[in-house]
Parts: structure tokens; sequence; C-alpha cells
């Protein structure tokens, strides 16, 4: 099983490892954002996951690992490196990752930085779920030809647009660029969709609260997927009241 990954900035800095989501390679990390981390005296280090981008994919429909596997990856990611421990950033199933990496490897992980996600281990059925506009979008997928590129990027940059929020203006045309350039880019980009496949993996109930390194929570207010109750659940499961 082969990762691709890509380093920015001074090896000597402190490390920094970011994590993507659902059917998304490295490349949707923006090159501005990581070479600015870089600028800041960071060593940035970014990857595609399983099945997307470079790294190895598997036949679509029955990925033969769990989410818990794909934490095993950011460990092997900072092995390939010879990096002990550093700063974990994912967003969406990345955050989710990320949760996971750092319950498994208490250890490796000096902070976590949860982007645009949701708890790992817990209920989250009583809370806020993404929106029926957006799940309408989502169905969408279910029938159209994820051989035929055309519709592919069509139906991503749709995505694009939904999750963009409202607080900046919506670029459709380097939306478009970004979408082409990563299905094209992708040595089987239709096993991305494995991702919606994943089997379950271990019980993580009530192991967040077991974390104590810092915590950053950055989620939108109008997210569509994860809606925000999402986010503020997880900084109240990872630190929770303690008696006086």
């Amino acid at each position: 099983m082969e990762i691709a990954t890509e380093a920015f900035g001074d090896p000597s800095h402190q490390p920094v490892l970011l994590i993507m989501g659902f059917m998304a390679s490295m490349l949707w990390w923006p090159e501005a954002f990581y070479r600015q981390l870089a600028a800041q005296n960071f060593h940035v280090i970014r990857y595609d996951n399983r099945d997307t981008g470079l790294s190895t994919f598997y036949e679509p429909g029955s990925p033969p690992y769990t989410m818990d596997d794909m934490a095993e990856d950011t460990m092997r990611v900072l092995d390939g490196y010879e990096i002990d421990s550093a700063q974990l950033v994912g967003m969406s199933m990345g955050g989710m990752i990320a949760q996971i990496a750092a319950i498994k490897h208490l250890g490796r992980v000096r902070t976590l930085t949860l982007i645009s996600t949701t708890p790992v281990g817990m209920d989250t059925s009583a809370l806020p779920q993404a929106s029926s506009a957006y799940m309408e979008h989502a169905a969408e997928g279910e029938i159209i030809d994820w051989s035929d590129h055309s519709q592919v990027i069509d139906f991503i940059v749709k995505d694009t647009r939904m999750i963009a929020g409202t607080a900046h203006p919506y670029d459709e045309a380097r939306a478009r660029d970004l979408v082409e350039h990563d299905v094209k880019r992708a040595r089987n980009f239709i096993s991305a969709t494995n991702h919606f496949a994943l089997g379950a993996g271990a019980d993580w109930t009530g192991k967040l609260a077991d974390l104590e390194m810092p915590l950053l929570v950055i989620h939108g207010p109008a997210d569509p997927i994860f809606p925000i109750e999402l986010g503020s659940s997880l900084v109240t499961l990872m630190r929770p009241p303690r008696p006086d």
C-alpha cells in the first residue's frame, strides 16, 4: 500500500500533517494555505488518502479497510518522514481520522485542529443533521456515471457551491479548475467513492474525553453537511466540565 505525500518548509521546524476528507486528495488543501503555514516556520505535510490521487486504490464498492486503518496511515506518513510527533489538522472525514489517530497514538499528536467535522464515538442522532437541500444533491451521486469524467466534474463542482458558505464570493471557475485537476490526476477517481462505504472500526465511545492536547475547532455556522452543533459537541466531549 502506497501513500503519496508532499512536504513544504524546513524539516527542522515543527511538523504539521494535513488530513483531507471524503473523496478528496491532498490538492484540496489550498496552496496559499500550506505555503503560509510553511512561511510561519512549520514543516507542512499533506498526502493523498487511500483511493484518492496517486495513492493506492481499490475496486469501488467494498473497500478492504476502515477509517481506523486510515488513521494508521497518518502514522505511516509521519514514520516516512522520521517524525515522532506532529500537529494534526483534519477536515471533514479527515477530522474524524485525526481524532482516531490521536486516541490511538496519544503521544504522537501534539495538537489537534478539527475543521468542519463530527465527533467519533458519539451518537449524534439527536443533533441537527445534513440539510435537506444537501441530501437531495447527494442523492444525485447515485445516478451519475462515475466513469464519465464530465458528469463527475459537474457533480463535484455543484458540491463545492453547496458547501462554500456565504461569507466570501463563490469562484466557480477556480472550483472547476481544482476539480478537473483532481479528477484527471487520480489514478482511478471512481475508487474515491469507497469512502462512503467504509466499515466500522473500533468502538471509540467516550475516548475523546481522554485527549488532553491543545484543541482548535473550526466550523462554519452554515455548514450543510455537518451542522455547527456537531463542531460544538467536539469541544464539550474533549473538554468536559470538571468538578470543582
